[in-house]
């Protein structure tokens, strides 16, 4: 009764008495499946020794459940013949990438600054046409709900503590903008006086 165990992106394949045996391809092992008292440690240690991975350095996976008591008999989880057993390893799980979650301060920097000139292309102008003037709300509705989305994504901007300028750059820009914010505000409160 052949079992496989896929480990990694590709497969492995091997022929055996009792466990491991033969490579046949890569990252596909198939087994006979042992006895049904034979405990989930002897299958993980038959990999472990195959993987050249450390005996608690994978999870074992089947049907969708974590394998996890090492001391219960293989039968406690439903093996039967052509059953499959994913091994999540150290090598598959992926690790935190830098760059994703946390971006070089190059990028901060670009981001603060793409943000600051979509403001000051877009809205600048709008917020210095609208203050000698300020009679529509909709438009002060409008400029201020745009100021806030902008304020809102500079908020969202996560600089790593050592990087000094970075943070500057993004302390600057958020205060220009609450800076032209408050600006929109008083005019329109100085409006009714």
């Amino acid at each position: 009764m052949p079992v496989t165990v896929k480990w990694g992106k590709e497969r492995q394949a091997a022929d055996c008495l009792l466990l491991l045996c033969a490579v046949l391809t890569i990252h596909r092992i198939s087994f006979d499946l042992p006895a049904p008292d034979t405990p989930l440690y002897a299958v993980r240690k038959s990999l472990a020794d195959y993987t050249h991975l450390p005996i608690h350095a994978f999870k074992l996976i089947h049907a969708g459940a974590v394998m996890k008591d090492d001391n219960a008999p293989i039968s406690a989880y439903h093996l039967h013949s052509h059953s499959t057993i994913a091994l999540i390893g150290a090598a598959d799980i992926p690790a935190p990438a830098a760059p994703a979650t946390s971006p070089s301060e190059r990028s901060v920097l670009a981001t603060i600054q793409s943000e600051l000139a979509s403001v000051r292309t877009s809205l600048t102008p709008a917020v210095d046409a609208f203050l000698p003037h300020p009679t529509d709300h909709r438009e002060h509705a409008r400029l201020g709900e745009l100021l806030l989305q902008s304020l809102l994504r500079l908020d969202g901007i996560v600089a790593d503590p050592s990087w000094d300028h970075a943070r500057k750059e993004r302390k600057d820009a958020v205060r220009e903008v609450q800076d032209m914010l408050d600006r929109l505000d008083n005019a329109w409160a100085a409006r009714s006086i």
